[in-house]
């Protein structure tokens, strides 16, 4: 999917709500345990209540992979499902992948190729190139990941190196990178303080932004200082949003969670726009 297209439904829906889909067998409301696909099934009623409210949707790999060929076989009736009926939605496999150049192109053809999904969250660290192979495939992205919202990042991320913090130095390398034009990056909603400085060496790239809601991001930091001119944010919620209730209605309640972010949202984008 062209960037292009992405914006226009950010104007178009007033929203640039990204739903992820962290989908758990312990979680979804047992009546589903009974389908022949509970996953799907799951992801299914959640994407069917919601689509109207979002522009993405983030399957999290390893709740799939957890259960070996039923979550993979769950996966991909997820993402055929909504290539077919919402092409108009980015779709973001939420993988973290990144190793030597050769198995990182065998990655990017899985998620790009097989899968057909829009774009990969990949793991900066091995460097260039673990991180152009993903690069190479035309209309397709590349989320990076920059500032994340766990705690764990202090371990790395902000540690100075010389002037720059580690997270700084990764952005600005990676602006190097061949096909760069096809990079986005995620910067967690509980590092909003950062973003400033952060626009000012990505002033124009896209940012996938969790840690709104359960994480204790606040949309509104996130927005006075990450949005730019295209808007520039997809901001993700999971778990406040597909785990909302346990009811037979479950997506019903999902929906009214999301519109809720939604109208945050929209509100935010008259405020800029």
């Amino acid at each position: 999917m062209k960037i292009e297209h992405l914006v226009e439904q950010i104007h178009k829906k007033e929203s640039f709500l990204c739903i992820g889909l962290d989908t758990d067998l312990e979680k979804i409301p047992v009546h589903l345990l009974n389908e022949e696909s509970p996953i799907f099934s799951f992801n299914k009623a959640i994407i069917d209540a919601t689509h109207h409210l979002c522009v993405a949707y983030k399957p999290n790999i390893a709740f799939y992979e957890a259960y070996g060929s039923m979550g993979w076989e769950a996966l991909r009736k997820t993402i055929e499902y909504l290539n077919e009926f919402y092409p108009e939605l980015f779709t973001i496999a939420d993988a973290k992948r990144g190793d030597i150049g050769n198995t990182s192109y065998r990655y990017a053809k899985a998620f790009f190729e097989d899968l057909d999904f829009d774009s990969i969250t990949v793991a900066p660290y091995m460097g260039r190139d673990s991180v152009e192979p993903f690069l190479s495939f035309e209309n397709k992205h590349t989320i990076l990941l920059a500032l994340t919202s766990n705690e764990g990042a202090f371990d790395f991320q902000t540690k100075q190196l010389g002037k720059k913090t580690l997270y700084e130095q990764v952005l600005e390398t990676s602006i190097s990178y061949k096909n760069s034009q096809n990079l986005m990056y995620v910067v967690g909603a509980t590092k909003a303080s950062h973003l400033s400085e952060i626009r000012k060496i990505i002033p124009d790239s896209f940012l996938l932004v969790p840690g709104v809601g359960a994480q204790g991001g606040s949309l509104e930091e996130v927005c006075k200082y990450g949005m730019n001119k295209n808007v520039g944010l997809l901001v993700n919620s999971s778990r406040g949003i597909i785990y909302a209730s346990s009811s037979q209605n479950f997506a019903t309640i999902a929906a009214q969670k999301a519109t809720e972010l939604r109208d945050k949202m929209a509100m935010e984008l008259r405020k800029k726009h």
